[in-house]
């Protein structure tokens, strides 16, 4: 239950309040979680007058400020065309509206199309935490680790390159299900390639990270040798993961012949 509704008026004042023991506080975005209900008692912090809230261009990456919502992201000109995709999958459009990026990514699952796209663009995180300065912590690094300590922290923004080219594809029950299976394919022009599959556990997983593309429906293939849950057997999503990685590795080298 929410018992208490503050709204500072700088980063560190709110760092002061997610560091308190008592009660228990957490950042607020868009608040598509923590709406849904809790369990004890908990302050939210809103986030909404620390300026976080901004789109912006740095070199060839895109500074995605914390509380920007879905639906902005989905109505800046100049991203990866399938990252449209991905962020229509994400969420309904009204949860568009209010959800947030840095609020998905906390909340994300394995079958998060966002987080599995943003994964494979390597991505990375800007954080804070009261007594330290400001870090970066690419994405792959820090998914694995959420826990308890996250409410201490404070995601300010989340960048990734816009100078790649990116593919997702993704199977499910249905179109409006998230993925049971998702793949997502991110070459630069160093011929650098990632794979990260989404649809099964925790969080998604890197399949690939290599100098080319080479074997990378092999490397789908060894990543989901024990993905078995209620949805899918691991063979299925060991079959789908080649299948879907190597499609998206088809339509970027379509894309790369036409440039």
């Amino acid at each position: 239950m929410i018992v208490e509704y503050l709204r500072p008026n700088s980063i560190r004042e709110a760092l002061i309040l997610l560091s308190r023991p008592q009660p228990k506080s957490y950042a607020l975005g868009g608040g598509t979680v923590l709406n849904r209900g809790t369990d004890g008692q908990i302050a939210v912090v809103d986030l909404q007058a620390l300026g976080l809230g901004t789109l912006s261009m740095k070199g060839n990456h895109l500074q995605v400020g914390a509380i920007v919502s879905l639906q902005e992201l989905l109505d800046f000109v100049g991203l990866p065309a399938d990252i449209y995709k991905v962020i229509e999958l994400e969420a309904t459009y009204n949860l568009r509206q209010i959800a947030t990026i840095a609020g998905k990514l906390v909340a994300a699952n394995g079958r998060s199309p966002l987080a599995t796209a943003l994964l494979a663009l390597d991505v990375s995180i800007e954080a804070q935490e009261l007594g330290l300065k400001p870090w970066q912590v690419r994405l792959g690094d820090w998914l694995p680790l959420r826990g308890e300590s996250i409410h201490c922290q404070l995601i300010t923004s989340v960048s990734f390159p816009l100078n790649v080219h990116f593919a997702y594809e993704y199977v499910a029950r249905t179109p409006a299900d998230q993925p049971i299976v998702g793949a997502a394919v991110a070459r630069w022009g160093s011929g650098r390639t990632r794979l990260a599959l989404g649809g099964w556990g925790e969080c998604p997983i890197l399949a690939m990270d290599g100098p080319n593309s080479d074997g990378i429906d092999i490397a789908g293939r060894n990543a989901y040798c024990i993905a078995q849950d209620e949805w899918a057997s691991a063979e299925y999503r060991q079959e789908m993961a080649a299948v879907l990685s190597m499609r998206c590795l088809r339509r970027i080298n379509a894309l790369v012949e036409l440039n």
